[in-house]
């Protein structure tokens, strides 16, 4: 028992610190840090792709090299795809280093830091029901920007 209460102790630590971090970027919004006040980063530094399918939104994301993100929580279960480059993904888990062509499925509720030790082409896959094209009622529908955000759809869903 003790495992798992230490387990959850370091996973909570880790976790708060990517939101002090995140905290601190935003306060430091500058011409190297593009913060929108908390709210999801569209930005021309790092070029977003958008593209629809029946069904699906798909996000294509490119990174110049030494580049950070710091994602918002997804509230579904989604495929990533990195297309070329390097990255590392930090997680209140882990930290994973990947290197192109790699996939994988991403799980919900998990807030993300991504490294590009190289320029890379990142691509997120999203379930989209109801074929959305406003990018801002499609944020609002797969992402939550803090995890009490996440923890009431969770809680409705």
């Amino acid at each position: 028992m003790n495992e798992v209460i230490k387990k959850d102790n370091t996973m909570l630590s880790k976790r708060n610190k990517i939101i002090e971090l995140q905290e601190f970027l935003l306060k430091q919004d500058n011409e190297n840090i593009i913060s929108n006040n908390g709210n999801v980063v569209r930005s021309n530094r790092i070029p977003l792709k958008h593209t629809f399918a029946d069904g699906i939104y798909i996000r294509e994301m490119n990174m110049p090299e030494d580049s950070v993100v710091i994602g918002a929580i997804h509230k579904h279960l989604h495929a990533w795809f990195l297309m070329s480059g390097h990255i590392t993904v930090a997680t209140e888990n882990t930290s994973e280093e990947y290197i192109a062509p790699y996939y994988m499925a991403a799980k919900s509720g998990v807030k993300r830091v991504i490294y590009a030790h190289k320029d890379s082409v990142f691509v997120n896959v999203h379930k989209n029901p109801n074929n959305i094209e406003n990018l801002d009622q499609l944020e609002k529908d797969i992402t939550a920007l803090s995890y009490e955000e996440y923890k009431k759809y969770v809680n409705k869903n």
